[in-house]
């Protein structure tokens, strides 16, 4: 397993959940049912979020059976959803998604780059 191409992984998941939690708490969430490019850039930071999550659980899935407290299955569902089912996005979904599990994430991620760092 390389170690520098898990790490980027990571760090890609995590910087696009950012991004998709900051893009979306930069307005409220009417703001967010009606503004088209919020949407969308929220979306496609969920969305590669999720990609790298998938490929992540494709390259490493020892790495993936060892934390399972990360929603592996739920992850490559959305990022199927969106990527196949463009105009069927239910946007409640994707604004709770970016508002309350995206920093979720992000503190699972940073407890796996914070521990293999203290650890090696």
């Amino acid at each position: 397993m390389s170690r520098a191409r898990l790490t980027l992984l990571l760090e890609r998941m995590r910087q696009a959940s950012l991004d998709a939690h900051g893009l979306a708490t930069s307005v409220d969430r009417a703001t967010f049912l009606k503004d088209m490019m919020v949407q969308r850039a929220v979306g496609m930071s969920l969305l590669m979020a999720a990609e790298a999550a998938t490929q992540l659980m494709d390259r490493y899935p020892d790495f993936v059976a060892d934390h399972p407290e990360f929603p592996w299955a739920e992850i490559r569902g959305m990022r199927n959803r969106m990527a196949h089912g463009y105009f069927e996005i239910n946007l409640e979904r994707v604004w709770d998604t970016a508002t309350i599990e995206a920093p979720e994430l992000v503190d699972k991620i940073d407890a796996i780059l914070h521990w293999r760092a203290e650890g090696e």
